[in-house]
């Protein structure tokens, strides 16, 4: 399959975790996303080789990482390298809910090829964007 298209609701319901990775065919890196009830502490946890990416998709988490806490709101991105143990909790009165990414084995260089000429225009206008 080239692709999937879900909902965090088609994945589960409650709190907990909500595996993306194989209900999605993802097979490159590992995805979940995860909802806390308002002021669950999670586990204090690190990984053997895994880095993981959070994004905060609603509420606020705080992540507490080296003995430092840090308040991430909604669209906050937070990168934690393996082995670095790392908890997070719901600082808030709402759901907490992130996407998580996983991954280890490093960078894939730039790949991506546009598929017609008008694609290349949309590419060259998000450039000229970016200034």
């Amino acid at each position: 399959m080239g692709y999937a298209i879900s909902t965090l609701d088609e994945l589960g319901d409650g709190y907990g975790f909500r595996k993306v990775r194989q209900p999605l065919g993802v097979t490159a890196f590992g995805a979940n996303a995860l909802v806390f009830p308002p002021h669950y502490e999670g586990p204090n946890h690190y990984h053997d080789t895994q880095d993981e990416l959070y994004f905060v998709h609603r509420g606020t988490a705080t992540f507490t990482i080296d003995g430092e806490e840090h308040d991430v709101g909604e669209g906050g991105i937070v990168h934690v390298e393996s082995t670095t143990p790392r908890m997070i909790t719901n600082a808030g009165d709402d759901d907490l809910v992130l996407l998580i990414v996983g991954g280890k084995g490093g960078y894939v260089e730039r790949d991506g090829h546009v598929v017609s000429d008008a694609d290349l225009e949309k590419r060259k206008a998000i450039k000229e964007m970016e200034r």
